[in-house]
Parts: structure tokens; C-alpha cells; sequence
């Protein structure tokens, strides 16, 4: 493969395999690795250290490693090295197959964490010590500064807190990406902190390179390998219509004085659904649209080419192949139109209040009085994490959640009388939004925000059911949030017992 991409000629000495790269890596360290979302992940060494650890298992002989990531991966990092068994713990957000069945089983230990809280933490030792940052790049200039590739995430940090780097140069990611990206200066610890000066949402506040400690890279790897591009599926009638209550609301609030006419900037999670509410503002009344998010996905990127949206800030491009496509055919149109940055930036608690974003996230269940779990399956087992949801639900200036009504073919009501786990408080949610309507949550009490859930959001299989309950609970006493605690989980049971959670 072609060393062109690495400008620097003295670092063009550690070029070497990924097995020779792998040789860095030993039982019980603990890594930084990039990645945010299927974008910015090392494509080569993961399967090399995966790899190792079968040899070392084979031999009887202990190897696994803790890795801190910014966001999820791919099957070729995360899929890997859990099939490997070279994990022992991993943190923050996943979304691997095998890497969840792992967490799962109880092989690997995880911590799920809010995403704006990753890089603090490095920094001040909470995870100890790093001994290996991975880290993926399109290149490094002249003077040894690194440009980052599709997804920084927590980039930034791990190349300073860790003691070893090892760099992924991947030419297949597109040459123009140099100067899309904004790394800022470091924050500081408490109670010395420094504000992130983020006014607006396209405003560049630092370098468009990562830097680092040169005596610090051991070792290069040169791949030519494609990220996660997943496809998404095509919007269906659920999906239409979340979108079209979403696109409505915001009518009703532009005319109510509550938004201006381009709206606040958006931030929307990832997945089928959130693209389907970005697509539907294609034809929607608003221009001059802002993104400030996460994960640029297929729907945004289509919004800044149609220029309907002005410019967008995320910390990674997550697309579909076609998608991809589009990107790099006008990567010179979006240079000046797309801004990439360190995480701790994008999900800053500070900055989202201050822009008043519009948070737009998928939930696995609400209850009736607007508790949310974005996490967990039946209470128990893990789905992905929390990511940056409650960033943005926690600091936004409106925060929605969206869902279909029911799962597993109308087996499982999305709208329980309690939710199994708690990721999102009453306190935060503002917007529950099924494809059988909208409650709007603010400036309601809980009994009001359970007659909206009801009667708006409930599959109608199981609003007679959700009726009975609260309407009990009511007859029982403690009327500020009635429950039946003896039954407020017994939906959730039902299923495990009997894979339904309607009573037959």
C-alpha cells in the first residue's frame, strides 16, 4: 500500500504489519479505541490482537484486554475481539452482535455512561491507566499532525492519556476529509474548567488536526478498508407517520412564537426511524435547517445536498453505501457545510443548552407517567447503551422520544405501567411520539401525563390494559403517581413466562 498519505518522514519508520503492530498489546492493558458509531474504528488491528489472544487461549495462557471506545464499532473490532474472548471489560456504547451476547452472559463487564462524560473521565484517571491508544486517521501532514478519518469521538483524549500509540492510516477513506474536522484545546479539569466558546452551531473553535507526543507512536499500519456502512431501510407507514407528528408539531410551535422558522439545531439519534424523521423534513415548511449531533447519518447529509439544511456539527458520518457515495461526489460542496469534533464537544451538557437543541431519540419502552429505557430488555439484558441520548434529553430544549407502539409482533407494548429500567427521568422527557400519536409532557403531573400515553401513544391491544391498571391504582391511594407495585412489573414477568406480554 501507497505511504503517500503519511507526509511525515521519519514517521514512515514504524510502518509495520498489524501482527507486528499486535506485539504491543498484552494481557490485562487497557486500550482506547476509536470509533463512534460504525465510523473512525481500526480496520486491521483489532483481528490481529483477536488473533493473539486465540493463540495465548490456545496455550493455555491468560489474555484480555479493557477497551474504552468513543461509541459502537463493527464486527471486525468489537465483533472481533469479543469472539476472541480478548475483552474483559468495554464501555461506553456497543450495538455488536456478539459483543452484547457477551455483556449479556456475563463473560465481559460493561458500563454503559453518558458520552459527554467519556473524555473527563479518561482525564482524570477514572478508568487508571491507558497503556495503548488505536486510533484510525486518513493521514498525517508534514509535521506529524494527525487528520482524522470519518469519526473522532474521544480521538483527542486517548492520544494523551495513553502511554503507547499505534495509528491506522486508511487510505481508503477520502483525501479531502483534511480540514472538515475542529479539535479544540483542552477544557481543563475542576475547578479550573474553561468554557467551550460555541455560540453557534457551525462556529471553529480549534485545529482541523489531532495532535500528540511523536515519541509516543510505535507503530503504523497502513489499511485500505471501508467503515461500517450499514443500509437503511426504506421508511415505512409507522415510520412516516412519527415523522409526520414530529413535522407537525413543529408547525404548531413556529406559529406559537416557540421556534423560530428554521427551527433550533436538530440532534437525532440513530437507526431506521430517526433517518425517516430527518427525511420527512425534506418536504416539510422550514429551511435553513442546523444540525448539531452526534452521528450524521443518510437523512441530514441528504438535507445539507437538497439545502434545506445550512451546515451540520456531529463527531461521525455514519452512512449507507449510497449515501457514502453521495458524500464523496460532493465532498467539495459539504467541506464547508459539515464540521467534525471531539465528542466531549458535541455532547457538552454546556453548548446543547445553550444552542437549545431539539433532541430526537429511539426508546425501547416508556411508562405512563414518561419514564423512559432506552437500554435494556426486559430490564435485564442489554441492548446498546445509553450513547449521547441523555445528553441531549437532560440539556436539550426539547427532548422527544419515538418508538413504534408494540414489538415482536404487538407480543410487547412499548407503553408499560413501569419501565423495567430507568435511563431517562419523568423530569427530562418532554415528547413520547408512537405511530398512534403524540403526549406532549410538558407542564402536565404525572396522572396528566398518564391519561396523554393512554389514551395518544398506547397500541390500542393494550390500552384497555393500561386503562385497568391505573385506573386500580388510583382506587388504591397515593394519587401524586399511582402504582400497584405488586403488578407495576408483573407485564414485564408475563413476557419471560410466556414470550406475551397480553393476558390470554
Amino acid at each position: 500500500m501507497s505511504t503517500e498519505r503519511i507526509r511525515h518522514a521519519g514517521l514512515r519508520n514504524k510502518i509495520m504489519t498489524a501482527e507486528q503492530a499486535a506485539e504491543f498489546i498484552q494481557n490485562g492493558m487497557t486500550l482506547g479505541i476509536t470509533g463512534f458509531t460504525g465510523a473512525g474504528y481500526p480496520k486491521a488491528l483489532p483481528t490481529a490482537i483477536a488473533n493473539k489472544a486465540k493463540a495465548e487461549h490456545a496455550a493455555n495462557r491468560p489474555f484480555s484486554v479493557g477497551v474504552i471506545t468513543g461509541a459502537s464499532t463493527a464486527p471486525e473490532c468489537d465483533g472481533m475481539l469479543a469472539e476472541a474472548g480478548a475483552i474483559h471489560f468495554r464501555s461506553p456504547f456497543q450495538s455488536d452482535p456478539t459483543l452484547r451476547n457477551n455483556i449479556n452472559a456475563g463473560n465481559i463487564h460493561y458500563q454503559d455512561m453518558h458520552l459527554s462524560h467519556v473524555e473527563q473521565q479518561m482525564r482524570q484517571g477514572f478508568y487508571g491507566k491507558f497503556d495503548v491508544a488505536i486510533i484510525e486517521a486518513s493521514g498525517i501532514t508534514e509535521d506529524g499532525k494527525i487528520i482524522p478519518a470519518m469519526g473522532i469521538g474521544h480521538a483527542n483524549e486517548v492520544l494523551k492519556v495513553a502511554d503507547k500509540i499505534i495509528i491506522e492510516v486508511n487510505t481508503e477513506q477520502n483525501a479531502k476529509l483534511e480540514g472538515m474536522h475542529d479539535i479544540a484545546f483542552d477544557i481543563g479539569v475542576p475547578p479550573h474548567r474553561k468554557p467551550i466558546p460555541i455560540v453557534g452551531t457551525f462556529d471553529r473553535i480549534g485545529s482541523p488536526y489531532l495532535e500528540c507526543d511523536l515519541d509516543k507512536i510505535v507503530a503504523i499500519v497502513l489499511t485500505h478498508a471501508g467503515d461500517r456502512n450499514s443500509k437503511f431501510a426504506e421508511p415505512d407507514e409507522m415510520s412516516k407517520r412519527i415523522a409526520e407528528q414530529i413535522i407537525d408539531f413543529f408547525s404548531h410551535e413556529v406559529k406559537a412564537g416557540r421556534l423560530p422558522k428554521n427551527l433550533l439545531p436538530l440532534q437525532s439519534g440513530v437507526g431506521n426511524v430517526a433517518n425517516a424523521v430527518l427525511a420527512g423534513l425534506q418536504d416539510a415548511p422550514f429551511d435553513d435547517l442546523e444540525g448539531y449531533t452526534e452521528v450524521l447519518q443518510d437523512g441530514m447529509l441528504d438535507l445539507i445536498l437538497s439545502k434545506k439544511m445550512k451546515y451540520a456539527s456531529a463527531t461521525a458520518l455514519s452512512f449507507s453505501p449510497d449515501a457514502l457515495q453521495r458524500f464523496n461526489d460532493n465532498i467539495d460542496f459539504l467541506r464547508d457545510k459539515i464540521i467534525l469534533r471531539p465528542m466531549e464537544y458535541t455532547n457538552s451538557p454546556e453548548v446543547v443548552r445553550r444552542l437549545g437543541v431539539i433532541g430526537m431519540n429511539a426508546m425501547i419502552e416508556a411508562d405512563i407517567y414518561g419514564n423512559v429505557n432506552s437500554t435494556h430488555i426486559m430490564g435485564t439484558k442489554m441492548m446498546n447503551g445509553i450513547g449521547g441520548s441523555g445528553d441531549f434529553t437532560r440539556n436539550g430544549f426539547f427532548s422527544m422520544f419515538v418508538s413504534p407502539s408494540v414489538a415482536k409482533g404487538g407480543a410487547i407494548s412499548c407503553i408499560v405501567p413501569m419501565v423495567s429500567h430507568h435511563d431517562h427521568t419523568e423530569h427530562d422527557v418532554m415528547f413520547i411520539i408512537t405511530e398512534q400519536g403524540m403526549a406532549d409532557l410538558r407542564g402536565k403531573s404525572p396522572r396528566q401525563r398518564a391519561e396523554l400515553l393512554i389514551n395518544n401513544c398506547a397500541h390500542p391491544d393494550y390500552r384497555d390494559m393500561l386503562r385497568d391498571y391505573y385506573d386500580r391504582a388510583n382506587k388504591a391511594g397515593g394519587l401524586h403517581t399511582p402504582h400497584l407495585l405488586m403488578e407495576a412489573l408483573s407485564w414485564h414477568q408475563r413476557f419471560v413466562e410466556t414470550g406475551d406480554m397480553r393476558i390470554k
